[in-house]
């Protein structure tokens, strides 16, 4: 592994952006990140902010969501089930630039969720598509910091409630910690080789500040338990 400059985000590559693989072994490796997600708490930070921003929602008025860079599709299927608890109509939509990833998620989804899955790029949505939230975790450390304002801007633009980025924190710790963990569980090789990338790629909070100054955009900012950002804000408050 090349060394690590944990003071800037680092342009290592990952296996999951370049190396050629089967429907079936890219499952596999997404079924592994996702037992990952649940291991360290990955939803936490989005379920925090979802809950703030469906406080008061009207129960007879659907709330959409588009999930960006979705996988494996379980973040959709945890919402669905968060939704069902609280009687919340949800509309639920997943895109991700992978059609591996459309293959995997819909062969883990069952079909009574009716969560739509899809290829596509998020930044070639037409501006009539609009949502009331947008939410993705775990892909802007897989972007530029030009693409990620561009994002910024267009969750700006097409949702009419919030929008939410879970990403990971640079930091030494985390970086060396998963690298023995992942190798020790004896995950899929992506998973061992990317998680540490991953870490590299991503960001402390004064990335994020500089990217919301360029984005002339106000958001939150908040760290959450372990090593996580989450970036995002409610547009419109609900009493």
């Amino acid at each position: 592994m090349t060394a690590v400059n944990f003071a800037r985000r680092n342009d290592l590559s990952e296996l999951m952006d370049t190396e050629p693989v089967t429907p079936e072994d890219f499952a596999a490796c997404l079924k592994d990140l996702a037992t990952v997600n649940r291991l360290t708490l990955a939803m936490r930070p989005t379920f925090h902010w979802l809950s703030r921003a469906t406080r008061n929602w009207p129960a007879q008025r659907p709330f959409s969501v588009l999930d960006v860079g979705h996988g494996q599709g379980d973040m959709l299927r945890a919402i669905w089930h968060w939704a069902q608890r609280r009687g919340l109509k949800v509309e639920l939509e997943g895109i991700d630039l992978n059609p591996l990833s459309e293959y995997a998620a819909r062969q883990a989804t069952p079909d009574a969720m009716n969560i739509r899955f899809r290829t596509g790029d998020v930044f070639a949505l037409g501006a009539e598509r609009r949502f009331d939230v947008v939410i993705s975790s775990l892909v802007t450390h897989h972007l530029t910091d030009a693409q990620i304002v561009a994002f910024i801007r267009l969750m700006e633009r097409q949702t009419t409630t919030g929008w939410f980025i879970n990403d990971l924190h640079r930091h030494a710790l985390s970086y060396h910690v998963f690298r023995f963990w992942a190798a020790l569980a004896g995950w899929h090789r992506f998973v061992r080789h990317d998680g540490p990338v991953s870490i590299a790629r991503s960001f402390r909070r004064a990335d994020w500040e500089r990217y919301l100054m360029q984005a002339r955009v106000d958001a939150d900012i908040d760290w959450y338990m372990p090593f996580r950002f989450g970036v995002g804000r409610v547009k419109v408050p609900r009493s």
